[in-house]
């Protein structure tokens, strides 16, 4: 009943016409900047531009990291944020500053800590569940989705293949809610209004497809150990492919204004290098290593779920600048929308859940019409179900990285220890080093392009 009635036609799907950028392998990293004749990304479309105002020229990108002594005068200490509204939230940076040069940044976090992983500790494998919502509150069901897995393998079983299909769309779609939110606030910070007005308007359809399938926009709770908590409704794959055909040309509309704009480019291109070494050495995962060159994705080193049964490509960068993660970050959008559009045709009929009465509670259904069902899944809510004893550190590749689960079971209903490693505390461990020698307004930059929530930071 819940199948497909019809496939969704790639020709209709308009994956990008305009200012689209096919991102290479290889040998052709190089082409990682401008225009054509500045060693342009390679770009598919006919449009030209005037490279004298709209470029800066690539002899003139010093790609190198400042170093800088400090001066032997006093420095000035002050305070950006937590007010601040570049602060995303509750970051408080201690800055040394020469005039406007920022020779230290000293990032203080701990102000949004609410003991999650203490937390955990004391409810029931199902009960913990909202908790990771909590954490990186752009990201819902990609960090649900972690949570998941690390149990499913203390569990040693594996959702049924429809719900891992539903387990990637979901999740491409959380991964573009995650990137129109950190592009164009980033877009925001530095001072232009326009794209985030224009790709919000697509946002808040997303959050309505959000509230379809799990009856929440924010907090979604949908997926279940074992799959998820309820099929797709009727009709709700054609209106994603309805949304899906026009939300590239968004994405041209953006790229059109933004990616070439020598005021975008003044403050993006060459602003906090990082070395694809550096990049390592800290930490750093998802965009944030991709754009110095890392061709690293867990969807495709280490495939889970369907992601193995879907084509797409990774997009990467080569100086590791604001201005090249900014480009991987609308790349990723356009292969999202290609993965969705996979899963969509390619969607299987059965089970959205394990067909296992001591891990998946009956359905309404049968709770109303059974004695039995009713006193499960009073059980079951309120007692959990055991997790055979065992440790595992699970990750996925959530919007903004490396998003991990080191989960410690008991043999008993509850976690023993659970430990969560957040992408965006390791990007934000790195400020210290990565923001010395720039201005004041490149730490706004800087910020924006870690897209740091500190849900998960703080934890």
């Amino acid at each position: 009943m819940f199948g497909i009635a019809k496939r969704f036609p790639c020709s209709q799907l308009q994956l990008g016409t305009r200012c689209i950028f096919r991102w290479t392998a290889g040998a052709d990293l190089e082409k990682a900047m401008g225009p054509e004749q500045d060693q342009g990304y390679r770009r598919d479309h006919p449009l030209t531009y005037d490279t004298s105002e709209t470029a800066i020229p690539e002899n003139e990108i010093d790609m190198s990291v400042p170093q800088y002594k400090c001066p032997d005068e006093r420095l000035l200490t002050m305070n950006f944020g937590p007010q601040h509204p570049a602060a995303h939230g509750v970051l408080r940076l201690m800055l040394q500053t020469k005039g406007e040069q920022v020779f230290a940044a000293d990032p203080h976090i701990g102000l949004l800590h609410r003991g999650t992983e203490k937390l955990i500790e004391y409810k029931t494998y199902t009960q913990a569940m909202p908790y990771f919502d909590r954490l990186d509150y752009v990201s819902m069901m990609y960090n649900e989705w972690g949570f998941c897995l690390a149990v499913e393998r203390l569990l040693g079983i594996e959702a049924p293949i429809r719900a891992q299909y539903i387990r990637v769309l979901m999740g491409e779609m959380t991964r573009i809610l995650n990137h129109i939110m950190a592009v164009t606030t980033h877009i925001l910070d530095v001072g232009a209004t326009t794209p985030f007005l224009w790709l919000f308007e697509e946002r808040e359809k997303m959050m309505e497809f959000y509230e379809r399938v799990s009856g929440a926009r924010l907090h979604a709770a949908y997926f279940r150990v074992g799959g998820v908590s309820q099929d797709l409704p009727i009709g709700f794959l054609d209106d994603v492919y309805d949304w899906m055909k026009t939300f590239s040309e968004r994405l041209d509309d953006v790229e059109e204004l933004v990616t070439y704009n020598r005021i975008w480019r003044s403050r993006t291109v060459g602003i906090c290098p990082i070395t694809l070494d550096n990049a390592i050495s800290w930490g750093m995962s998802g965009v944030m290593i991709r754009g110095s060159g890392g061709r690293w994705d867990l969807r495709k080193s280490q495939p889970y779920d369907a992601y193995s049964l879907v084509d797409f490509d990774v997009p990467v960068g080569r100086h590791g600048d604001v201005y090249d993660r900014y480009m991987c970050r609308m790349e990723e959008m356009r292969q999202s929308l290609r993965i969705m559009h996979q899963c969509m045709n390619d969607m299987p009929e059965g089970d959205i859940k394990i067909d296992d009465a001591k891990i998946s509670p009956p359905s309404r259904h049968e709770m109303k019409n059974s004695m039995e069902a009713l006193i499960h899944q009073f059980k079951f809510y309120t007692q959990g179900f055991q997790v055979p004893p065992g440790s595992t550190y699970t990750v996925v590749e959530a919007p903004k990285g490396e998003f991990g689960v080191y989960l410690v079971s008991d043999g008993s209903s509850k976690p023993y220890r659970c430990k969560i490693r957040p992408p965006g505390f390791y990007h934000l461990g790195a400020m210290k080093d990565v923001a010395r020698g720039f201005y004041i307004a490149d730490i706004v930059a800087i910020i924006g392009t870690m897209d740091l929530v500190f849900g998960e930071v703080d934890r």
